[in-house]
């Protein structure tokens, strides 16, 4: 095996949790490491939804105008239909003192990494190696101390003072460490497909429809609507012996705008099947060791709140981490101390509330609307919530809680010089406006 390579902190998973908190560290003057078991980040139907508290995260590291320069959607009405009218219709434009951003950006996911990929590279203490496949840990003195990993090249050895997870829902670094999720359960998968959009016609924005033992969205992407059709949770190889033309006529059903645009599914290959899971660590933490995103928590798809408390996260963790980790960096036996667990668990006490009120919003949405309606029933809305005016109170109250979020994260790290000291004209933290 190769001589050992090390970094201050070495993350396994190139998503928007790693390489978000990669940027930070690495802007802050941190030594950091980045690894991604694939060769690119072009995996189709990942999340692509930037809310607003990401947009102000972006604005707060000067990467909006960048951002605007990448062909995008923005959305700002959010709906859900049935065939009785209307259980939410919200306009972000209305929503009072919501800050600067008022819309949700959807930009591909291998766009948006490749920006923050692209302004991390312009710190020395930044590296990301692809086609770099995580292994396991490395284990001494009752403590993580890095990492093993894969590459074209052979096997290799990472020590680091701080190894994160945040490979994502199946984190191998995370079911190698022993760290099992408590499972929340979930009622619904989905399946993700394309269809063309007519836009002298058809309407804009995110729209859910639900109807007759069937739900599903069609989110506006400009030249094509990316539809997400929930099914009834391990159902989809019943629907695939069922035929793509059953498909069709059920989605045809459910969303009869599309018309015949239905038959461009002409193929298994353009229909995307995502298992959903809701479910969270009880700890984030082992010595030397944080998971964070969804290595910690995962989402379910309502909401599309995945990537945004992703980068939530990594920002809290670099707010909280980069200063011990600065210091612990100038330390020649950084590799043979561990960084104090109290520390580290900082991070998880800082995230745990929006976490657990987040997926408590969509425990509610599965069990009270999605599992009732895939099991055939009627949706129906508690007495109180009957009023127009208390369904639009409602609508904005869910809206607000899942783009802006409970606890939003602002960036608190300076930007430091290439040696990692400190200059007047670099050293500078991004106020944000107004308290959190």
């Amino acid at each position: 095996m190769p001589e050992p390579e090390s970094t201050t902190c070495a993350i396994s998973g190139g998503g928007p949790a790693g390489v978000m908190l990669g940027l930070l560290l690495a802007r802050a003057g941190v030594q950091v490491t980045v690894l991604e078991k694939h060769g690119d980040f072009l995996r189709d139907f990942r999340g692509d939804t930037v809310h607003p508290s990401t947009l102000q995260v972006l604005d707060e590291l000067g990467l909006v105008e960048e951002l605007e320069r990448i062909p995008h959607r923005d959305l700002t009405t959010f709906r859900m239909i049935t065939r009785d009218g209307p259980l939410i219709d919200a306009d972000v434009r209305r929503f009072p003192s919501t800050g600067k951003y008022r819309h949700v950006a959807m930009i591909p996911q291998w766009d948006f990494l490749t920006l923050l990929v692209e302004h991390a590279r312009r710190y020395p203490t930044f590296r990301l190696l692809m086609n770099a496949e995580t292994l396991e840990p490395i284990e001494h003195g009752g403590a993580i101390r890095g990492l093993r990993y894969r590459d074209a090249g052979g096997e290799h050895e990472l020590r680091a003072v701080l190894t994160v997870a945040a490979e994502g829902r199946r984190s191998d670094l995370r079911r190698a460490a022993g760290m099992i999720p408590l499972d929340l359960g979930a009622p619904m998968d989905a399946l993700w497909l394309r269809v063309s959009r007519r836009p002298d016609s058809d309407d804009g924005g995110l729209t859910a429809y639900i109807g007759k033992g069937a739900m599903g969205a069609a989110i506006d992407r400009g030249t094509y609507w990316q539809i997400a059709f929930l099914i009834p949770k391990g159902s989809y190889q019943q629907i695939k012996e069922q035929g793509l033309e059953g498909l069709r006529t059920r989605l045809a059903r459910l969303l009869p705008f599309l018309g015949g645009r239905v038959n461009e599914i002409d193929d298994w290959g353009k229909v995307a099947f995502l298992e959903v899971g809701l479910n969270r660590l009880r700890r984030w933490d082992r010595p030397g060791l944080l998971a964070i995103g969804d290595a910690a928590h995962t989402m379910s798809p309502i909401g599309g709140v995945g990537i945004n408390l992703a980068v939530q996260d990594a920002v809290a963790t670099a707010n909280l981490l980069a200063g011990p980790l600065l210091r612990a960096q100038a330390d020649p036996a950084r590799f043979d101390k561990t960084l104090h667990p109290r520390l580290v668990q900082r991070v998880q006490r800082r995230r745990m509330l929006p976490t657990v009120g987040t997926q408590f919003v969509q425990l509610l949405a599965q069990r009270g609307l999605v599992g009732r309606v895939l099991d055939g029933e009627e949706p129906r809305l508690p007495e109180i919530l009957t009023g127009e005016y208390a369904r639009r109170l409602m609508s904005q109250l869910l809206m607000r809680i899942m783009l802006y979020g409970i606890r939003p994260e602002h960036v608190r790290t300076p930007e430091r010089a290439p040696s990692g000291v400190p200059t007047p004209e670099r050293d500078r933290v991004t106020q944000p406006p107004g308290p959190t």
